[in-house]
C-alpha cells in the first residue's frame, strides 16, 4: 500500500510541476501517435500532417497499470518453484514528455516512475524526431523530406513490428494481451535511424546502433549494429487493411553485447512465476549478449517477418523470426499468430487469442529448448484511454535441454487481470 500511494503521490506532482511550467505551450503535436484507442494499429507514425507549428507545444501524458494475478505452477524438476498466491502486483506507472520543439522537430523523453525491476523513478529513453527541415530554412529538401524521417537517441529500435503492440512498462494500451513475447525484440540503445514512406505504401528502415544498453567508453566496446526493415501498409479500402514487413538485425562481433531480447528493464508482465526472477517468462537467448562476455559467443543475427490484416473488426498479426549466433553456432525459432475480433460499431470490446512458440538450441549441437505459450483474452475499453482486460495464459517448457534444471517440464497457467490508463 504505501508504494501503491508513493507511486500515486509522484505521479501527481510530476504531472502537475511539469504540466503548470509549460501550461502556455498547450497545443497539437506533429507526426505522433495518438494516445489511448486512437493509436492502436499504428506502427510507424503516418508521414501525413495537418497541425500547423504555432511555436513550441508541450504534452504532458502518462501511463498508469495494475494487475491481479492467479497463476499456478508446476514442474519435474527436483527445485522448488516459487510459492504463488492470488493478489494485486505492483503498480507501474510511467511519466511521458513530448516537444514540438519547432516545425518538424519533435522529442519524446519516457520516465518509468515505477517499475517491477526498478520500483524507483528513472529515465527509460528518448529520442527526437526531424520529419521536415524547415528549422534550418523553410522549404529546405522539401520534396524529399515529404516521405523521409530521421530519429536520433537513446531509445526503442525499429526492428521488428512486435514492439508496436507490446507493453512498455505501464503503456500497456496497444497490447491486447498482458504478456509480451517470449522472445521479446526491444531494447534502448543510442541510435540513428532513417525511415522513407511512400504514397503507395512502401517503406524502408535503416539504422544503427552499437547493441549496449548500458554506455562505457571503453577499449572492447567498439561492436557495430547494423538494422532495417522494408514493407508494405496499405488500406486497401474501408474494410481492408494489409501490411507486410521484413526486418533484420546483425551485430559485429566486436563486444556489441547485443540486447535486443534482454533490453526491457521493466521485467517480465507475469510475477513470480517459475524462479522468482523479475525476467522469468520470457527467453533471453544471450547470443554473444552478456555483462561478462564468453569465448564460444559469436554475434547476432535476426530476421523477422510480420503480416498485418485487418477485415472489418477480424484482425490478424504474425510473427515469424529466426535468430542465429554465427560463430558459435545455435539458433532459435519465434513463431507468433494471434486472432482479434473487435466488436461493435466503435470496436470497443473485442476477443482473441494468441499462440508463441520459441524453439532451438544455444550451441550448435546442443540439447534442444522449446517453449510454448497460449493466451486467450478479452478486453474492454472502458472510455479511448481506459481499457480493461483478461486472459487466461498457459506456457510450458519442453526439451532436452531443460533437464537438470528448475524449468524441466515446467508449466504455469491461469487468470491476470489488468486495468490500463494511458493519455
Amino acid at each position: 500500500m504505501k508504494t501503491l500511494i508513493k507511486t500515486f503521490a509522484t505521479f501527481s506532482l510530476a504531472l502537475i510541476l511539469v504540466g503548470g511550467i509549460f501550461a502556455q505551450t498547450t497545443g497539437e503535436l506533429q507526426f505522433i501517435r495518438p494516445t489511448g484507442k486512437a493509436g492502436l494499429n499504428v506502427f510507424e507514425t503516418p508521414k501525413t500532417n495537418d497541425v500547423p507549428f504555432d511555436g513550441m507545444v508541450v504534452k504532458v501524458g502518462g501511463d498508469f497499470a495494475m494487475q491481479f494475478q492467479a497463476l499456478v505452477q508446476d514442474g519435474d524438476s527436483a527445485q522448488s518453484l516459487t510459492d504463488l498466491a492470488n493478489n494485486f502486483s505492483l503498480p507501474t506507472a510511467n511519466l511521458n514528455i513530448d516537444v514540438q520543439l519547432a516545425d518538424g522537430f519533435r522529442m519524446h523523453l519516457r520516465t518509468y516512475l515505477s517499475s517491477r525491476h526498478h520500483a524507483e523513478a528513472w529515465v527509460k529513453g528518448g529520442h527526437i524526431q526531424i520529419d521536415n527541415l524547415n528549422f534550418i530554412q523553410e522549404g529546405l529538401a522539401e520534396d524529399f523530406m515529404k516521405n523521409f524521417r530521421i530519429r536520433v537517441g537513446m531509445d526503442d529500435i525499429n526492428y521488428g513490428d512486435t514492439h508496436f503492440r507490446r507493453s512498455d512498462n505501464s503503456a500497456a494500451i496497444y497490447n491486447p494481451f498482458v504478456g509480451n513475447y517470449i522472445m521479446d525484440s526491444f531494447t534502448t540503445e543510442p541510435f540513428m535511424e532513417f525511415t522513407y514512406m511512400a504514397d503507395a505504401g512502401i517503406l524502408a528502415v535503416l539504422g544503427a546502433t552499437n547493441g549496449r544498453l548500458n554506455q562505457e567508453p571503453s577499449a572492447g566496446d567498439d561492436g557495430f549494429v547494423v538494422y532495417g526493415k522494408v514493407g508494405y501498409d496499405s488500406q486497401i479500402n474501408d474494410d481492408l487493411r494489409f501490411r507486410l514487413t521484413g526486418s533484420f538485425y546483425n551485430s559485429s562481433n566486436e563486444s556489441t553485447r547485443d540486447y535486443l531480447y534482454g533490453g526491457d528493464r521493466a521485467g517480465s508482465r507475469y510475477y513470480n512465476i517459475l524462479t522468482g526472477s523479475d525476467f522469468d517468462g520470457r527467453f533471453n537467448p544471450q547470443f554473444s549478449g552478456s555483462r561478462t562476455p564468453v569465448a564460444d559467443r559469436g554475434y547476432l543475427t535476426a530476421f523477422q517477418i510480420n503480416p498485418f490484416i485487418k477485415f472489418q473488426g477480424l484482425e490478424y498479426f504474425g510473427v515469424f523470426e529466426l535468430i542465429s549466433n554465427d560463430d558459435a553456432g545455435g539458433s532459435f525459432t519465434q513463431i507468433g499468430s494471434e486472432v482479434l475480433y473487435r466488436l461493435g460499431e466503435e470496436e470497443n470490446f473485442y476477443l482473441g487469442g494468441r499462440y508463441n512458440l520459441v524453439t532451438g538450441e544455444q550451441l550448435d549441437g546442443a540439447e534442444s529448448l522449446d517453449i510454448s505459450r497460449i493466451n486467450i483474452g478479452a478486453g474492454w475499453f472502458m472510455t479511448d484511454n481506459v481499457l480493461t482486460k483478461v486472459e487466461y495464459v498457459t506456457q510450458t517448457y519442453g526439451g532436452d535441454g531443460w533437464i537438470g534444471t528448475l524449468y524441466e517440464d515446467a508449466e504455469f497457467n491461469g487468470l491476470v487481470i489488468e486495468a490500463i490508463i494511458s493519455f
